[in-house]
């Protein structure tokens, strides 16, 4: 349970883990096992989101199903806001007891805003992602799976747009550049996230 730094019940650990399992429904103790059922599930959720996907606006509530789609079978507060505080490396996440307001913000100013994506000019489409992007992960409104949650959801403006699934890859291979420029955007500066989103986007 080294990734983030928490504190709060949903840090709850599964007994038989040395502390490295989130208590789950699957008695899963190994990380490696946790690993491979999140991805197992998340492909699954994939293929039936990007199967039929959303040609109105993409909203919170929509987001939120999504998680629990995909963990809800796993732990008990799949698609529910974290109740924990979280950071990474130093950095803080939004407030626990902020979710609720930033996400009924975000709602309004982001996916309100930006999407649906049909018919939307690539540049303006790069935009949109990185904004979105940046903000959810600020937020980082649920316990687990903020990244991946919000990657479907670049993905899912991307098809909408119809430019298919984006490669991730330029992501990774700079993922300290990545990350400073979700810190970045805390300031309001998401130049830099527009950067590596045009490097994704064909």
């Amino acid at each position: 349970m080294n990734r983030y730094e928490v504190s709060g019940w949903q840090n709850t650990v599964q007994e038989g883990s040395d502390g490295r399992v989130l208590k789950n429904k699957l008695g899963i103790v190994n990380q490696s096992d946790m690993n491979h059922a999140e991805l197992v599930l998340l492909h699954k959720l994939y293929d039936s989101v990007l199967q039929s996907p959303p040609s109105g606006p993409i909203t919170v509530r929509l987001v939120r199903q999504w998680h629990r789609r995909w963990l809800g079978n796993v732990y008990t507060w799949a698609g529910y806001e974290r109740s924990v505080n979280m950071s990474k490396d130093g950095f803080p996440f939004a407030a626990a007891d902020r979710i609720s307001a930033l996400l009924d913000d975000y709602d309004r100013r982001y996916l309100a805003r930006y999407t649906p994506c049909m018919g939307m000019p690539r540049a303006d489409l790069v935009r949109a992602i990185a904004l979105t992007h940046v903000e959810f992960i600020l937020i980082h409104p649920f316990r687990e799976g903020n990244g991946r949650i919000s990657r479907l959801l670049a993905d899912v403006m991307a098809v909408q747009a119809g430019l298919g699934p984006l490669d991730y890859s330029a992501w990774e291979a700079h993922r300290a550049h990545y990350i400073q420029s979700i810190q970045l955007g805390l300031a309001g500066d998401y130049d830099p996230m527009v950067h590596w989103v045009d490097r994704i986007v064909p």
